[in-house]
C-alpha cells in the first residue's frame, strides 16, 4: 500500500474521468492522504477525503440526475428573457442553492458538516476573490474574512470553488474590514493548483504528490493568433485559467501527473448521456494505469 497527496483539477462535467482514475488507485492500493482541487477537483477532492471509496463515488454519479441540480425557475420558463434580466442582477443564471444543498446531504451521509469535522490541513481547496484580485484557499484564508475555518461549512466551501462565472451567481463574502468580496470559481485564476504540495516554495515531504488534469498532455502556452475582440477575450480568459499554474509545474512536478484527453466533453453539459459518463470514467481508469506502469516516485 502506498499513500500519497493528490491534487485535482477542474473540469465540469469532465471530472467524471476523476471516477475512473480513482478506481486505477485502488487496483494498485494507492491511497491519499492530504486532498486539494479547484471546482469539479474540489468535489472529488472533499468527497475521497470524507471517507466515499471509488464505488461508492460511481454510485454517487450514477444516480446523480444532473439538470436536477440546477434552481428551477416558474418565470425562467414562462418568460425566457427573465434568465438575462437575472444574469445581469445576480451575475449568474443559476443561484446554486439546489447544488450546494446536494453538497451538504452527501457531505452528511459521512458525518461531514464543518472543517472541524475534518483532520486539519488535509483537504484544501481554490476559489477566486474578484474583488481583491486574490486567490483564496479554503479553509486556510477565511480568517481573513474574520471566518473561524473550524465552523465554516465544508459544502458551502466546494459550492465556491465551483461558482463558475456567469452560470452561478457568486458567493459573498465580507473581509474583516467590512468589505463585500465576490467569489466566484477557483479555475478562475488557479484551475490545477499542485502548487499547494509540491511547489519550489514549500518543503518536500514524504508522500508523493500525484496530480490528476483533465487535458491531453503537459501544454504549456504556445502563440495565439489574436484577428478580432472576440479571440483576444478568449485568450485573456484562458490567460488567466492557466498561466499561474503552468509556474509551477517544473518538470520534477510533471512526472507526477496523470493527464486525461477529456477534451472532447464541453465543461458545463449537464445534459451528458449515461454512455458519455461511461466513456470518461474508462478513460480515466485507462490513462492512470497506463501512467502508473511508468511512475517512479
Amino acid at each position: 500500500m502506498l499513500k500519497v497527496d493528490g491534487v485535482f483539477a477542474g473540469g465540469g462535467m469532465k471530472a467524471f474521468a476523476f471516477v475512473g482514475a480513482l478506481q486505477a488507485l485502488d487496483k494498485k492500493e494507492i491511497y491519499f492522504d492530504r486532498l486539494a482541487g479547484t471546482s469539479a477537483g474540489a468535489i472529488m477532492a472533499t468527497l475521497i477525503k470524507v471517507g466515499y471509496n471509488s464505488h461508492e463515488i460511481a454510485q454517487i454519479f450514477e444516480e446523480l440526475e444532473l439538470p436536477a441540480l440546477l434552481d428551477k425557475k416558474r418565470f425562467r420558463v414562462l418568460y425566457p428573457f427573465y434568465r438575462w434580466l437575472r444574469l445581469y442582477a445576480k451575475m449568474g443564471f443559476y443561484q446554486g442553492d439546489v447544488f450546494e444543498e446536494w453538497l451538504r446531504q452527501t457531505l452528511h451521509a459521512k458525518g461531514v458538516y464543518t472543517f472541524s469535522d475534518i483532520e486539519p490541513g488535509t483537504l484544501k481547496m481554490v476559489a477566486s476573490d474578484l474583488t481583491n484580485g486574490n486567490l483564496l484557499v479554503i479553509p486556510d484564508d477565511l480568517p481573513n474574512y474574520g471566518i473561524e475555518p473550524e465552523n465554516f461549512s465544508v459544502a458551502r466551501a466546494v459550492r465556491m470553488s465551483c461558482s463558475l462565472p456567469f452560470f452561478f451567481e457568486p458567493v459573498k463574502l465580507k473581509n474583516n474590514n467590512g468589505i463585500e468580496s465576490m467569489i466566484v470559481d477557483g479555475g478562475v485564476l488557479s484551475n490545477f493548483p499542485i502548487w499547494l504540495f509540491a511547489s519550489r516554495n514549500q518543503p518536500r515531504f514524504k508522500r508523493p504528490v500525484l496530480g490528476f488534469r483533465l487535458s491531453p498532455s503537459e501544454v504549456y502556452m504556445e502563440p495565439r493568433e489574436i484577428k478580432n475582440a472576440l479571440n483576444m477575450l478568449y485568450s485573456m480568459v484562458d490567460t488567466m485559467r492557466t498561466a499561474h499554474d503552468q509556474r509551477y509545474i517544473e518538470k520534477h512536478d510533471a512526472k507526477n501527473i496523470v493527464f486525461i484527453p477529456a477534451d472532447h466533453i464541453s465543461t458545463t453539459n449537464f445534459n451528458i448521456t449515461d454512455e458519455e459518463k461511461d466513456q470518461l470514467i474508462d478513460l480515466g481508469e485507462k490513462s492512470t494505469l497506463k501512467f502508473l506502469k511508468k511512475w517512479t516516485y
